[in-house]
């Protein structure tokens, strides 16, 4: 049963996490817009390229995983919405990431439970490549 306590609860919540996210989207969305206006990304892009058409993969979504490699996924959709990425990027840049995201912090959380994180972290990006050269194949 729902009750207005119930109910402030899941709109402070709610709330909550909107500002989280925004506090990341935002900044990165802003940043990604700004080097769109400056030879950076074009650069970053062309010298990607030759890799990302094995993943099916325009070269400016190599920025979009870097992010949601090194920071985390929101930074990664904020770099996505700056993009004109078809469905079946989308799909392939999500799975990849989905994968493969927030190295440095859950690495460091593998390690803490005793796993190797040089293990941890290769077999994370070497499963996201073998996903995104396979959903390319596929889709």
């Amino acid at each position: 049963m729902v009750t207005a306590e119930t109910f402030k609860r899941g709109v402070n919540k709610g709330l909550s996490t909107t500002w989280e996210l925004t506090k990341v989207v935002v900044p990165v969305y802003i940043f990604v817009t700004f080097l769109s206006y400056t030879p950076i990304l074009e650069w970053l892009a062309k010298a990607c390229q030759p890799f990302m058409y094995y993943l099916g993969l325009p070269g400016e979504a190599s920025l979009a995983l870097v992010m949601g490699m090194s920071i985390n996924l929101y930074a990664a959709i904020g770099v996505m919405t700056t993009l004109a990425l078809t469905s079946k990027e989308v799909t392939i840049l999500a799975m990849m990431l989905l994968l493969c995201h927030s190295l440095p912090m859950e690495t460091a959380v593998a390690k803490r439970t005793g796993v190797s994180g040089s293990f941890v972290v290769i077999m994370r990006l070497i499963l996201s490549l073998i996903s995104g050269l396979i959903l390319n194949i596929l889709m």
